[in-house]
């Protein structure tokens, strides 16, 4: 693969309202650029229900809906991968803190599997404190090999 190949091209670099059209937006572009560049559909649904989970935290969680919290969202390609950056404004989150999912006291719980769904369905995944104080997650799902 030559260098043309791996290099990052942007595609998106916006701030977002705190609402769920600027989640349904996001969720709309990934799946779209995955189409675009090869995906398998289902591949492509997974990657859009990811992000939707990630941006959903973002706004929920993050930004708890404030008309006065913006979340950056970057979506990028790199070769046959593409990269996802989503920032929120909020006080941050701490992963160790989240109750596990598959506990029986919390299989009931109308919240909390987002994470354990975001990291089912890429490749990789990370959360860290942004420089603003709120969180910063990265997603990044690559082609299948030979595709």
């Amino acid at each position: 693969m030559s260098n043309a190949e791996n290099q990052t091209v942007v595609i998106v670099d916006q701030h977002l309202e705190s609402t769920l059209d600027s989640v349904d937006a996001s969720e709309e572009r990934v799946k779209n650029l995955a189409a675009e560049i090869g995906f398998v559909e289902d591949d492509a649904y997974q990657l859009g229900y990811a992000v939707r989970e990630a941006m959903v935290n973002a706004v929920v969680h993050g930004n708890g809906y404030s008309a006065n919290k913006l979340v950056h969202f970057v979506l990028s390609r790199c070769g046959a991968s593409i990269d996802i950056l989503i920032e929120d404004e909020g006080q941050g989150f701490v992963p160790e803190r989240q109750a596990d999912p598959l506990a029986e006291e919390n299989l009931l719980n109308q919240s909390g599997r987002g994470i354990m769904i975001i990291r089912a369905f890429v490749d990789e995944f990370s959360i860290e404190r942004a420089a603003t104080g709120g969180t910063r997650v990265f997603l990044r799902k690559s082609l299948p090999p030979g595709t």
